[in-house]
């Protein structure tokens, strides 16, 4: 279900409780005509068995009783078209066994039942005139990548006539009937082609300066741009699809479900209005999926449909068992490092050691680093958890590119290995001597945070395809984008990294201590004068406020694309 359009669906639920009121009530008039007694707490296990054998799906289906104690000559319904203000086809279904005692329920289920009916139509009939839009869009826009190649490669582009054989060669590609491109070889098509490629050209770029300069990377950024809209006005096509199946779905079960309740026969009539309804006679959305397939494999995947398909009906990602495994690992590790850090502690006792001070001034700031950072990565591990099982789309609401996107166990992976790591790393400090008998200190033992941090950062730059390049980039643009707030338009996934990036204030200010300590510091003798300077205290100070000062930047930015009380948001 697409949760934009959770209120055009049909409300099943509701109406299964119409029914289940219609079941009790029938019960109840059982009930009351039987003469034997029944305990109270027998009536409530019938009545709860009642209501399970009817919507449990188990028992046997409508047609083996319905064949046997009803005829199908016998109506119940009659539904009846009615043209509507909004130029969509209305029914309104007359029940006709009112005179029966309890038939207000039924009365209020069919009304309810068209009025859902009726909403899914109107519904489906918008889109698929929006999609029908869209689509001459597409087309005047395929129009004018064409043209733009013919630009570029300068055949034949001219306003004036051409000689019939000046190129008799070439393959042109034309639109057939349906508007999008189909090839051609004859030359009569070409001329034709020549035509529409010319007035696309004068229709799209008309008023601009003649001057006009185009290159071929502006033609391979057109192109793309194209083939991402092309990809996604499949996938909306797509959801159309799956709108209408699901509701017509729901039409089926409810009906059936209605017959077993009352021992009617009246999902035949309903249902076989609902096979001649535009739900379900209307194959416009078939019919564009079928041409915006053809045209991107023709246009896109140089006629591979195997290539095509793959980026028009990405798979889902599936979850991977060796994640799962190292994920465990890694924790199993980390509790080994944590008591092996413990064990350290207590058997030198470090606690009560004369450089416990300086090590807590030096060190520790040092490695609190990764703590803030996996500390934040599960916090957003926990956030894709609660999404996926609230069936949130964050894969559309941040624009992650389908089958790239990280999952809670990717991100668990992640952070363990870092804490495995950084773990790993705080022995070797340990290790030292933290007391008066120690006079000097080993350089390469001081350099390992500093050597850590350097991997992180050297894996977040990293050009090769390793360790989920695509999300990696993300990052860094989204990042940039944040730093540089005014210049850039503000996404929902900018905005998302700036609020996020508000409460990792000690994490900038653990940064900033990094750079002092390893570039004014004496970090071999694990001694600073970091907090005598006044530029560091002004930094100290200054850094909670920039990314504050760059989420309101950023705030106002959005202004041009949102509402006024959007304005007032943090």
């Amino acid at each position: 279900m697409v949760p934009e359009w959770e209120e055009a669906y049909m409300q099943y639920n509701h109406l299964k409780t119409i029914l289940k009121e219609i079941l009790i009530f029938r019960r109840l008039r059982q009930n009351q005509t039987s003469p034997p007694y029944q305990s109270p707490q027998k009536v409530i296990l019938s009545e709860r068995h009642s209501l399970y054998t009817a919507f449990s799906g188990l028992t046997n289906r409508v047609g083996n009783y319905n064949e046997e104690n009803s005829s199908d000559t016998e109506e119940v319904i009659l539904v009846t078209e009615i043209q509507h203000q909004e130029q969509c086809m209305h029914y309104q279904t007359m029940f006709f066994r009112s005179w029966e005692e309890g038939a207000e329920n039924e009365i209020v289920f069919f009304k309810r039942l068209d009025d859902e009916f009726n909403k899914a139509i109107c519904f489906y009939k918008r889109q698929v005139d929006e999609v029908v839009m869209e689509a001459e869009e597409l087309n005047k826009q395929m129009d004018a990548l064409f043209a733009l190649k013919v630009r570029i490669n300068d055949l034949n582009f001219h306003t004036s006539s051409t000689p019939p054989n000046s190129d008799p060669r070439n393959t042109r590609k034309k639109p057939n009937k349906d508007g999008f491109f189909r090839y051609s070889k004859s030359h009569k098509d070409q001329c034709h082609t020549r035509i529409r490629i010319i007035t696309a050209w004068r229709t799209i770029f008309d008023g601009t300066k003649s001057d006009l300069s185009f290159n071929k990377r502006e033609l391979r950024t057109a192109q793309a741009k194209l083939k991402q809209a092309f990809v996604e006005f499949h996938r909306k096509l797509r959801l159309l699809k799956s709108y209408c199946f699901l509701n017509q779905l729901a039409i089926s079960k409810i009906m059936k479900k209605y017959d077993k309740v009352t021992s009617r026969n009246a999902s035949k009539a309903y249902l076989e209005m609902v096979k001649n309804s535009y739900l379900s006679q209307s194959d416009e959305v078939v019919k564009l999926m079928d041409r915006v397939e053809s045209a991107f494999i023709t246009h896109f995947a140089n006629a591979n449909r195997s290539l095509g398909m793959k980026d028009l009906r990405p798979r889902a990602k599936k979850d991977k068992h060796g994640v799962t495994f190292f994920v465990g690992c890694f924790f199993g590790c980390l509790i080994s490092l944590v008591v092996a850090v413990i064990l350290t502690i207590r058997a030198r006792d470090l606690l009560k050691s004369a450089g416990r001070d300086q090590y807590m001034i030096n060190i520790f700031p040092l490695y609190s680093l990764f703590a803030y950072i996996v500390l934040h990565m599960l916090m957003y591990a926990g956030n894709i958890y609660f999404w996926k099982r609230f069936r949130v789309n964050y894969v559309f609401i941040f624009g992650f590119k389908p089958t790239t996107e990280l999952g809670y166990k990717e991100i668990l992976l992640f952070s363990s290995a870092l804490l495995v790591l950084t773990l790993a790393a705080v022995p070797s400090n340990l290790e030292m001597e933290m007391d008066e008998r120690t006079l000097s200190f080993t350089t390469l033992t001081e350099l390992v945070p500093l050597g850590l941090f350097s991997v992180l950062l050297l894996i977040m730059i990293c050009p090769l395809n390793i360790m989920y390049r695509a999300s990696r980039f993300f990052l860094i643009v989204n990042l940039w984008h944040c730093v540089c707030a005014p210049l850039y338009k503000v996404t929902f996934p900018d905005f998302f990294l700036g609020d996020q990036l508000t409460s990792q204030v000690q994490l900038l200010r653990t940064v900033k201590f990094y750079i002092c300590y390893y570039g004014w510091g004496d970090f071999k003798r694990r001694s600073n004068t970091c907090n005598q300077s006044s530029l560091y205290e002004f930094l100290n100070i200054s850094i909670p406020i920039i990314p504050n000062m760059l989420a309101n930047i950023m705030t106002f930015n959005w202004c041009d694309t949102l509402s006024t009380p959007q304005i007032k948001s943090p």
